[in-house]
């Protein structure tokens, strides 16, 4: 049975950043994730982009070559490129093919990520928000990609229809993005009205955080016995799940399993999914998963803290779950800080190993934060 997967020639370029090889092997997940089969990854070193190509001239001749070789489709680059440069790209990449055939598409790793997003959504939600971000995605390409029909004064077929389509598509563009943040809005509301019923009801909620593909939807079922969707691929989980668990000595909790966060995530899907998040900004604890196996944990780490930061959920208190460790030398344990408090818990959620400890660690924080509401009242 033939591999009907659009195929993809990968450009990871190297401007000092000092981690390539990391780099490189998330994109070829994310790409592998998108559904396209990684036909070749191409390599380079500048000092910065260049502005009309984002790789150099050279450099652009070698990806064409491999395109033309393996019969890709597709063209991806783990950077984010201005709608100009894409457009450029295309061209060169382009140049010399017969009119009527297929011609090979550049997409940036936003559009990529985009294209993920755009897969997993489930809910009405979910949905939702992933069109907002593309729309949003779209606009800057819209106005920065047609100016050239803006500047337009003259010439056959180009004097008034060009700016008219402009203005219909800007206009259109428009009206869909304000329809969509209005229902955006009235979900926002929705969930406000839920969150304040708990906080009546006192209930301690806690949302599961982490970097792509750490293990955080496999420690929700493992806790909660959901069976949440879990794979492992990036962005698994896009929509937001909520379950009550209820701990020995300090009743019921709520835990929510929430998207994952990557390096480089588009600000319009930071922005779009602000309303997902807002259970993570309005928890009394977070859950942050770290991939114990993964040698660039460290970064991830402070990518997610990065983000977390970015919607104001920075000052909410943490216990790191470093999870993965059947695939380490570490043992399941949980380590306190200089108070007292656990902050760390290792744990293989696949195993279960070390999942009572984690356990014992969220009654005894449910407990601390009942105890000091009794004490107020």
């Amino acid at each position: 049975m033939t591999n009907t997967a659009p195929g993809a020639i990968l450009v990871n370029l190297d401007f000092g950043n000092g981690d390539l090889a990391d780099r490189r092997d998330e994109f070829v997940l994310l790409a592998q994730s998108a559904g396209t089969r990684v036909l070749q990854v191409i390599e380079g070193k500048r000092e910065r982009p260049d502005p009309a190509l984002y790789a150099g001239s050279g450099k652009v001749e070698e990806i064409a070559a491999a395109a033309r070789m393996h019969e890709a489709s597709l063209v991806l680059f783990n950077h984010e490129l201005a709608p100009g440069q894409q457009r450029n790209l295309e061209q060169k990449i382009n140049a010399g093919k017969d009119a009527d055939a297929d011609g090979v598409r550049v997409l940036d790793r936003s559009t990529l990520i985009l294209d993920i997003f755009a897969q997993r959504a489930q809910s009405h939600e979910g949905k939702l928000q992933v069109e907002l971000a593309q729309l949003e995605h779209m606009a800057t390409r819209l106005v920065r990609g047609w100016t050239h029909l803006e500047r337009q004064k003259g010439g056959i077929g180009l004097r008034g229809p060009g700016e008219t389509q402009l203005e219909t598509d800007r206009r259109l563009l428009s009206d869909r993005v304000k329809s969509l943040k209005d229902k955006l809005d009235k979900v926002q509301k929705q969930r406000s009205v839920q969150r304040r019923a708990r906080s009546r009801g006192q209930v301690m909620s806690i949302s599961i955080v982490g970097y792509t593909n750490a293990g955080k939807s496999t420690l929700f079922n493992t806790l909660t016995h959901a069976g949440a969707y879990a794979a492992d691929q990036l962005f698994a989980t896009l929509d937001t799940t909520s379950r009550k668990l209820y701990l020995p000595g300090a009743g019921n909790i709520v835990i929510s399993d929430t998207v994952g966060f990557i390096r480089d995530l588009p600000h319009t899907l930071v922005a779009a999914f602000r309303a997902t998040l807002e259970e993570t900004v309005h928890a009394d604890l977070l859950l942050h998963v770290v991939d114990a196996a993964n040698p660039a944990r460290d970064e991830q780490q402070l990518e997610v803290n990065k983000v977390l930061a970015e919607i104001k959920a920075d000052a909410i208190p943490q216990i790191l779950v470093f999870n993965k460790t059947d695939l380490t030398a570490l043992r399941p344990s949980a380590e306190r800080d200089e108070y007292g408090r656990i902050s760390r818990v290792y744990v293989s959620a696949k195993t279960g190993a070390g999942i009572d400890l984690l356990r014992d660690a969220l009654a005894e924080v449910a407990a601390a934060r009942q105890a000091a509401a009794t004490a107020v009242q």
